[in-house]
């Protein structure tokens, strides 16, 4: 099952491009080429939402190479550990962003 994300941003354009720089090293790292989609964005209030698709090579890259990182978040269902490890990895990559996962 592909892990659906949506994010926010203040600044769409440039957070964009940090955050399209910041996945093609994760999959690099894990190996994981075109490994997620990008939805068209909508804008609410300032802000700026999309939906980032993570499809299942890269997603389960992830996983298992940062296993022990992802181990080391509280909340309770994997789901919500990958958003968060996901969220601290972007704002390590200069990206201003909010990460939930998607219903």
């Amino acid at each position: 099952m592909s892990m659906v994300l949506e994010v926010g941003t203040k600044n769409y354009i440039d957070d964009l491009l940090s955050i399209k720089k910041a996945l093609s090293h994760m999959e690099s790292l894990v190996g994981g080429y075109n490994g997620y989609v990008l939805s068209e964005p909508s804008s609410k209030f300032g802000w700026t939402f999309f939906k980032l698709v993570f499809k299942p090579n890269l997603q389960n890259g992830i996983e298992e190479k940062f296993s022990d990182m992802l181990a080391k978040y509280q909340w309770s269902d994997q789901p919500q550990k990958f958003a968060k490890f996901m969220t601290d990895y972007l704002h390590s990559r200069g990206c201003d962003v909010t990460i939930k996962t998607a219903d």
